[in-house]
């Protein structure tokens, strides 16, 4: 190799390309090239780490205990720990043929010291390393945004005046301080007079001045911490289709954050999304909605903002757009009578692009089944205009067997528990994900209540449903790190199987065993983590690597040309090495969590 090819590929490896090419020419003269046969052990317990090697060609294993941890291959280094530490538990063997490169330990050691960035990445932990490699790809303008907190942005002074002052006294208030709307305050109820209420309740309704302002207010305000992320203040004004916030320290109003001023600050259309859905009256305009937020999720995705919060925006318009098909095809008083609820990814949150339709009804007992028929038809048919695919296992409203009473449910779910085979398997898994999302919510919450009751003292069933997390193997393995498919899937690896239904299903059943009501996968791992089943460092280190997958999963999806049924295939080879890295990393945190589940349910032990 030439002292050009040399120097090249030093600058295109991470973290040697925050060095200067001063210094990496200065290294060029410290390392050594060097040939290992297959077989060959560089690095034991017992066998001392001299010197950081990069590969050039070749491909080296880490285990543990004979148990395999990681693979590297070409421009992957090794093994930093062992030199910075002074010994290792693992062994590093070469699994095919070794050409690399050999910085001395002490060469290395001294770049440590010299130059802090070199030393923040062989030093930071998983959690830390995942960040920073993901905002070395995404340095954009949304990344201040994602991290602003609302009282950062301006905020409107709040006129605040009791329920009881007359509504003429309450007007001059709001004047002499400039305010835009009026706190009423009715002991510890907090209402809100704006333009519209005056409008409609006093000038339209010929009502006196000298009556209270608290007669005119509207309750139930929607607040947010000072101190919370202007992110989710946006989800909040897209989820209840408000124009203003209440901002709170505490038990303290101390502003009023104004959708304006929001969305000046960040321009990304989505309150026009929302709006259209809410005005939509047709099949058609909710058509030109919905293409408008397959834009809006492209424009995020190359923006870089991070996948968790794409799918919690994109969940709430989701959630509108199931609504508004629900009110637009069932007439008002079925509407009280049922709940229509949406399972799999969608319940969780955390569906992005479109894939199967998975939601079902439920309907109060009493009532005629039958009469919800042709309106769930409809129903399904007009989600298949929206692009929202059939559901393959046809998990949707038109069957049957996904719209029943309550009682029905109950029996069905009684049904599920003692059968537990592969198709019952399924059918649990998908509503244990299960939200309300139009018409009466304390139906399913009866439903819910009734299944966690079931698993009361059943370990013996939890662990046969926590079994299924190991039903495919993690896709680490010797060709390039990977595990790849076979056939017409021969380069590629199915991201789902390997890794993301592991960590779904997994941490779902242990939600389900702690009685943890979140359907959301973060939620339920924060939720664990606070009734002690994770560490705070693990609990971490799981959304870390659930994020990693999911972003590039979508990443993948979104390059290609036309979604298909196998988008959960993926092309290492095609990655940058910074994308193969966050994916391995990602795959070893897959493979702890399932040690953990098989410990936990005793999973050596169930047949």
């Amino acid at each position: 190799m030439s002292l050009f090819d040399q120097k090249a590929l030093l600058m295109s490896i991470h973290p040697f390309d925050l060095l200067g090419e001063r210094m990496i020419e200065k290294l060029m003269t410290q390392m050594d090239i060097a040939y290992y046969p297959k077989e060959t052990i560089l690095v034991a317990p017992r066998v001392r780490a001299e010197s950081l090697t990069i590969i050039i060609k070749g491909i080296v294993n880490e285990t543990i205990d004979g148990e395999l941890q990681n693979v590297y291959g070409e421009r992957d280094s090794f093994d930093a720990n062992s030199l910075i530490y002074g010994n290792t538990q693992s062994t590093f063997s070469v699994a095919e043929d070794l050409i690399c490169y050999e910085l001395p330990k002490e060469s290395f050691l001294n770049l440590l010291q010299d130059v802090e960035p070199f030393q923040n990445y062989f030093m930071q932990d998983f959690i830390t390393k995942h960040q920073n490699l993901k905002e070395r790809q995404h340095q954009n303008d949304l990344t201040p945004f994602m991290v602003s907190r609302v009282d950062e942005i301006y905020l409107h002074v709040p006129c605040i005046v009791d329920a009881k002052q007359s509504i003429k006294e309450a007007l001059h208030t709001m004047a002499e301080q400039k305010a835009e709307v009026i706190v009423v305050r009715r002991g510890e109820m907090t209402g809100i007079v704006t333009d519209t209420n005056l409008r409609e309740k006093v000038l339209l309704a010929e009502k006196s001045t000298e009556d209270a302002i608290g007669e005119i207010a509207t309750y139930g305000l929607i607040t947010i911490e000072r101190s919370d992320f202007l992110f989710n203040a946006l989800l909040l004004f897209t989820k209840y289709g408000v124009k203003r916030l209440i901002v709170t320290e505490g038990e303290r109003i101390v502003g009023i954050l104004e959708q304006l001023d929001l969305l000046s600050h960040f321009a990304n259309h989505t309150h026009l999304i929302a709006a259209s859905i809410d005005r939509a009256v047709n099949i058609d305009e909710l058509e030109n909605a919905q293409r408008s937020l397959t834009h809006l999720i492209k424009s995020l995705t190359s923006k870089g903002v991070r996948v968790r919060y794409i799918s919690k925006l994109v969940s709430e318009l989701n959630a509108k757009m199931y609504r508004k098909v629900f009110e637009m095809v069932v007439p008002t008083l079925l509407q009280k009578e049922c709940a229509l609820i949406v399972m799999g990814s969608e319940g969780r949150g955390e569906q992005i692009l479109r894939t199967d339709q998975d939601n079902a009804l439920i309907i109060q007992d009493g009532v005629d089944e039958a009469a919800f028929e042709p309106y769930m038809i409809q129903f399904n048919n007009y989600l298949l205009r929206l692009g929202f695919p059939k559901c393959s296992g046809n998990v949707m409203v038109s069957n049957p067997y996904w719209r029943r009473s309550v009682l029905g449910y109950k029996e069905m779910i009684s049904q599920w528990v003692e059968t537990l085979n592969e198709d019952t398997l399924r059918s649990l898994s998908i509503f244990l994900d299960a939200q309300c999302v139009a018409g009466d919510e304390t139906l399913l919450a009866e439903c819910r209540e009734y299944l966690t009751q079931r698993f009361e003292g059943r370990s013996d069933v939890l662990a046969h449903l926590a079994k299924a997390a190991l039903s495919f193997e993690t896709p680490l393995s010797l060709f390039s790190g990977f595990v790849l498919g076979r056939a017409e899937h021969q380069s590629e690896l199915d991201i789902k199987k390997g890794g993301i239904f592991a960590i779904v299903h997994g941490v779902r059943i242990l939600a389900l065993e702690h009685k943890i009501g979140s359907t959301n996968t973060n939620e339920r791992i924060k939720e664990l983590n606070n009734v002690g089943i994770f560490d705070k460092r693990f609990a971490s280190e799981l959304i870390e690597a659930y994020d990693t997958l999911l972003e590039i999963r979508l990443r993948s999806m979104l390059s290609q040309k036309q979604m298909t049924d196998e988008q959960n295939y993926v092309n290492p080879k095609l990655f940058s090495k910074t994308d193969r890295d966050l994916l391995k990393d990602a795959f070893k945190i897959v493979n702890t969590f399932k040690k953990f589940l098989t410990y936990h349910f005793h999973l050596g032990m169930v047949v």
